[in-house]
């Protein structure tokens, strides 16, 4: 009978001392009780690729403590199940050598449509996946795929995982590019309002709560459902302005009149929805809050971030925070969710007194 390879390797490529090659574990091909062929894979590293080399190594039983000592020059004849190893080695390590760098690769071969994962962690294999399953023609022959409930949840969690990870860098590139543009904020913070904390759930679409008066988005609270609202500026207004005379901070005139803008969106909002909107009775805002986002903090001192926070503590319903501290939040959300929590560093520290 033929022997069938498992659907499933796993592979992991090392650098040799040298640091000029790698080489994964060897690949037994034949053993008896005196002797032993293995392939030895090697990686070697080219300007434009990385060529698979290997060694097939003979060893045969030496009396203990000894154990296997390699034979020199000694060819070797392959019987067929020998020969089909040697070739699955050669098309798993080929995969590895695609890439240019080090670590664990898992390569699923599912010949007649199924693999057997069970022997893997769930969890390794989703994000393994994510880069090749998340492409659309991939991804919709999913549905209807029976999978593990393990498996599942955990590839939806790298997906989610991934998604959040990507929008981060996608807002630090905005900032980093010095974009201003306060309609590309507007559509990242609708997209990605889990930066704003777990406290909140997806957003509300309505955004008109009374003649005249448009919000930016509003948020329902998790535990209540009453809804917050959120006032974006742009990332070019100036936040805090020092005053030489009284040696201290104080809020500049932009966020000033965002300040006053929120004040009345509150009252508004209060007004109109404490018992739900009128034409949307499952929009209930009760003594909302406020968050405004403006300007950037990524240059600032510690007596900036102190004198903010300070500010912060004084204000009654509303929260100033920068678009870097919403990068940091966003940061170490992902950073929670993550089980390799080193892959994100948050760009600088924000207040405490934001309230997620």
């Amino acid at each position: 009978m033929t022997e069938q390879p498992e659907s499933l390797d796993t592979v992991i490529r090392r650098a040799a001392k040298s640091g000029k090659v790698s080489y994964a574990d060897p690949v037994i091909l034949h053993e008896t009780s005196k002797s032993r062929v293995s392939f030895v894979p090697f990686f070697i590293p080219h300007s434009d690729h990385t060529e698979l080399s290997g060694l097939i190594v003979t060893e045969r039983k030496a009396p203990p403590p000894m154990g296997f000592v390699v034979v020199e020059k000694k060819s070797v004849s392959f019987q067929e199940s020998a020969a089909r190893r040697l070739l699955q080695a050669l098309k798993t390590h080929f995969k590895v050598a695609e890439s240019d760098e080090d670590g664990e690769f898992i390569i699923i071969r599912a010949p007649e449509g199924t693999a057997n994962l069970s022997a893997h962690d769930p969890a390794l294999v989703a994000r393994a996946l994510v880069k090749v399953l998340s492409e659309p023609e991939i991804a919709k022959h999913l549905e209807g795929v029976e999978l593990s409930r393990e498996f599942v949840s955990a590839f939806r969690g790298a997906i989610k995982l991934r998604e959040m990870a990507d929008a981060v860098a996608a807002l630090r590139q905005h900032l980093d590019s010095e974009v201003v543009d306060e309609r590309v904020y507007q559509q990242w913070c609708e997209s990605h309002t889990w930066a704003f904390g777990n406290a909140y759930v997806m957003r509300d679409e309505v955004r008109n709560v009374s003649t005249g008066d448009r919000l930016d988005l509003l948020l329902p609270t998790v535990i209540a459902g009453f809804r917050d609202l959120v006032e974006l500026k742009r990332p070019d207004m100036p936040v805090l302005v020092w005053d030489k005379s009284h040696r201290d901070y104080y809020f500049s005139a932009d966020l000033s009149a965002a300040i006053g803008q929120c004040h009345r969106y509150l009252d508004v909002l209060h007004e109109e929805a404490a018992e739900g909107l009128r034409d949307h009775p499952e929009i209930v805002a009760y003594h909302p809050r406020a968050i405004v986002v403006i300007g950037r903090s990524k240059e600032w001192g510690e007596g900036q971030h102190r004198a903010l926070h300070g500010l912060n503590r004084r204000l009654n319903g509303i929260t100033i925070m920068t678009y870097d501290q919403l990068l940091a939040q966003g940061e170490r959300l992902v950073q929670m969710v993550s089980q390799e929590p080193a892959i994100v560093q948050p760009t600088e520290e924000f207040d405490d007194d934001i309230p997620f």
